[in-house]
């Protein structure tokens, strides 16, 4: 076979990735706040990198609505906002209905088994409001779907949206308003085990829009 010209290209891919991530990360759980100016430099010294990465990263980051980038000024953190958050919130809501459908047919015990032990631990991580452990349980517990899924493009769609509306739900899984999802989640799961897949992503849906914020969450 023809052997291609260029080397290291999962190599830079990983990397890449973790610039874009480890940037991402320090702005959902609020390292980076809203109105923070991100320098070039500063990213370079902290994440050991050259600027390229950091560049393709903070392009990512202003596509998902997570960074503002002022051609010639500066590049911000972007502030928390009802529109993008709303928008977000749909978008995810869409993919996690479409995601369930898709999936419910080909679970099996150890999926169902993978989902209800995410969601013991998400309620065990509320009740102590260890808000970093509540948000990895979620992840897990509808990962499981949207794995199962077998649908590239959703876990794709997924990835960019979802940081937007994290940033929210770190507020709110610190309160008792996200209990519900507790409840939520075992419909969720009741439905996959019992091979209801329009019922799953029914109840998918409806969890991923019950999260409610107010302006005063946006601006804290």
């Amino acid at each position: 076979m023809p052997i291609p010209l260029k080397h290291g290209v999962h190599r830079r891919s990983l990397l890449r990735d973790h610039v874009y991530e480890s940037i991402r990360d320090a702005i959902v759980d609020g390292t980076l706040v809203p109105g923070e100016r991100l320098r070039d430099s500063e990213l370079e010294e902290w994440l050991g990198v050259s600027r390229t990465p950091i560049r393709e990263a903070l392009l990512r980051l202003e596509r998902a609505g997570l960074v503002i980038a002022e051609p010639g000024k500066a590049t911000t953190v972007a502030p928390y906002d009802q529109q993008s958050t709303a928008s977000a919130q749909q978008v995810v809501a869409a993919m996690h209905e479409l995601a369930a459908r898709l999936a419910v047919p080909s679970v099996g015990e150890a999926e169902i088994a993978a989902m209800a032990g995410a969601n013991t631990e998400f309620a065990d991580a509320l009740e102590k409001q260890d808000v970093d452990r509540a948000l990895a349980a979620d992840d897990q517990l509808h990962g499981v779907l949207v794995a199962a899924s077998g649908n590239a493009a959703v876990a794709a769609v997924l990835e960019q949206w979802t940081p937007v509306l994290r940033r929210v739900e770190r507020k709110r899984f610190g309160s008792l308003a996200a209990r519900n999802s507790v409840e939520q989640h075992a419909r969720i799961i009741s439905c996959a085990e019992s091979g209801d897949a329009e019922g799953a992503a029914l109840a998918s849906r409806e969890n991923w829009l019950s999260l409610r914020y107010s302006d005063e969450d946006l601006s804290a």
